[in-house]
Parts: structure tokens; sequence; C-alpha cells
């Protein structure tokens, strides 16, 4: 009897052991599967984006100004494809919206020759072109060059200089070049001019004529910052009054880059009826009851080349309807001028923009 018992008791060890085995081979056999399931699965490696060179630099720049600048995305957009199409920039707004700080470290994250030019009533021209000197040594005329000769060149406040001195500036902008003396001194590129002026304040200003309007290729009209934007002003330098970041804004972008971006730029393609559209744009403002001065082929121009700089920087290689229709605004508002009525209604230039804008059809 206890040899039967011990063998029932050897058998059920026996069967305990066996199933606890199965067991045991049954999960390994499950984690082998489920590790042949995670390798036999395809790796997705995310390629880094591929910028061009317009977009990169425009990157670059944006970056930098942004270390104290909060928002003004649309105005440092205008300041790189101005940078790119060789033109130059209005900017105006109220007092205290940070026009001249943004064109200033806008100016310091390129490396150029940078110059500012407080515009004063008793400004003369000679003090923003320079002037011939008697050398007694040598008993000649020398020209020193005034602070218009650099790269980059903030004017702030430049409807406080009398017409005169605003005068100085049409050679220089549209030719790149100085005549005196009857020496011509030509300017290195890039060149480019950032104007400021203060729309408010009109006592002790002079309104810039017509010809110098249309020198400059936007006028970037700002606004104040809205609540979001306002918030993070204060968060950002609730702890810094004197603004020690704008110390960190360094030089990213070189003069042999703006160059070769230029090249880059010039190559994007525009299709014939994308310019006629640009054509027939143009066309409106000068056969429209509403504006007394239409847009000049200066104008025409500038829509052009801004258009493929805006394609570029957003990494196209060719322009859109799109395209045009954001550069035209900062291009036409300051170039056409109200008809009387309009004027008296309470019309902007921007209204008539957008009427144009509505009218002309887009192409397919």
């Amino acid at each position: 009897m206890e040899e039967n018992k011990a063998d029932k008791q050897s058998e059920v060890q026996k069967e305990i052991e066996g199933k606890v085995q199965e067991v045991i081979l049954a999960k390994h056999s499950q984690e082998a599967v489920q590790q042949e399931t995670i390798v036999s699965e395809p790796v997705t490696i995310t390629p880094p984006v591929q910028r061009n060179l317009a977009q990169e630099l425009m990157h670059k720049i944006r970056l930098e100004v942004g270390k104290v600048i909060v928002g003004q995305t649309e105005l440092i957009e205008l300041l790189v494809i101005a940078l790119f199409t060789e033109g130059h920039v209005l900017i105006e707004g109220v007092p205290g919206i940070a026009k001249t700080t943004t064109a200033k470290l806008f100016a310091r994250s390129i490396s150029s020759a940078f110059s500012r030019i407080q515009f004063t009533p008793d400004l003369m021209p000679t003090d923003v072109t320079g002037t011939s000197v008697f050398n007694l040594k040598t008993s000649e005329f020398e020209f020193k060059k005034g602070p218009i000769f650099s790269n980059l060149v903030l004017i702030d406040e430049i409807n406080r200089a009398p017409a005169k001195t605003q005068a100085a500036l049409f050679e220089v902008m549209e030719e790149k070049q100085l005549s005196m003396d009857g020496t011509t001194y030509p300017f290195e590129s890039p060149f480019m001019v950032l104007a400021t002026q203060n729309p408010i304040e009109q006592e002790g200003t002079y309104k810039l004529p017509e010809a110098q309007l249309d020198r400059f290729v936007f006028k970037a009209k700002l606004e104040y910052p809205d609540l979001h934007e306002e918030l993070e002003i204060l968060h950002k330098f609730s702890s810094d009054f004197s603004m020690k970041a704008a110390s960190e804004v360094k030089a990213v972008v070189s003069s042999n880059e703006i160059a070769q971006a230029q090249q880059e730029i010039e190559q994007v393609h525009i299709s014939k009826e994308l310019m006629k559209y640009i054509a027939q744009l143009i066309q409106e403002t000068r056969n429209n009851s509403d504006l007394f001065l239409g847009a000049s082929p200066r104008a025409s121009l500038a829509i052009l080349k801004t258009s493929k700089a805006m394609a570029a920087i957003n990494g196209k290689n060719f322009v859109t309807p799109e395209d045009i229709q954001k550069v035209i605004k900062p291009i036409l508002n300051h170039r056409i001028m109200l008809a009387p009525d309009k004027e008296i209604e309470g019309y902007e230039t921007e209204d008539v923009i957008n009427d144009i804008i509505k009218k002309v059809e887009v192409p397919r």
C-alpha cells in the first residue's frame, strides 16, 4: 500500500513539473515572437527639413531678432525681402512699439557696416553725405565721407529733416552712388536704408515728397501688440530692465550669403500670366476714380522682385498669386494717393488696394 502511495505521489509530482515546464516554454516562445515582431517593424527616420539659402537666412535672422523682439513677424519678413531685393524700407508707427530697436537688431544680425543718423530740423545735407575739407598739408580739398557711406543705414525720424536734407538721399537710394564735386562715389553692396517716422506727431516735421516715398520698396505700418504679445513682453523683460538680451544678438548672415541668395531669388520662376496679373493690378491704380495718383513702373518691378523673394523665403522656386497679394499692400500703400473726396470720407489706401485685388481676376 505504501509503495502504491509513493508511486502515485511521484507521478503527480512529475505531471506538475511537466506542466510548469510547458508554461515556462510557452512564455519564452511568446517573448521571442514579440522580439521578432519588434525587430521586424520598419524604423522610420524623419529626414531633416531642406531649406534653400534664402529660407535659411530668413530663419537665422528671425531667430536672432526674436531674442529681444516679440512679434513683428511681418516687419522682419519685409526687411529680409527688401535686403534680398536691394530695396529700402520706411517703418511707420506710433512711439514705443520698437521700430528703431527692430531695425537696429536686424542690422546687427548681418555682418556688415552699420550707421545711424538722427534726422533733426537743423540737419544739413552735408551732415549726411559728407563734405570736402581743405587739407593744409597737401593744399588740396579732400572728401570726408558722411554716415550714409555704410551698408545698412538707419535714419531715425526721417520726416524731422527739411526737404533739402531729404533730397540728399535721392541719388543714394536709387543709384547707390553719390556725386560730389565732379566725382562719383559708388556704394558697396549690400546697401539698404531703414527709415522710421511717427504718423501721429506732425509738429516740427516735414512730409516726405512723393519722389522720396517712391524710392522705398516697402512702407511697413506697425500696430500695437496684442494681449498675448504684451504679456510676453512683460515676462521677457521683468528681470531685464536694461535689455541685456540685445547683446546676445550676433551677426549670423554674411554679405556673400546675401549675394548668393539674391542670385537664387533671380532664378525663381514667374509665369507670363502672373506678370500680366501684376501689370493689370498696376494699371487699375492708374484708372481708378478713388485715386488721385496711381503707381509707377517702379512699383511693378518692385512687385515682381519681392514676390520672387517671398516665394523663395517660403521654400518655393515659383511665384504664386498669393505671393503677389502678400507684397502688394506694403508696396502700394505709400505710392498711391487717395482722391480728395475719398480722403474726406475716411478711406484708407489699403481699402482701395483691397478693392483692386478683388476686381482683377486671378490667373488660374
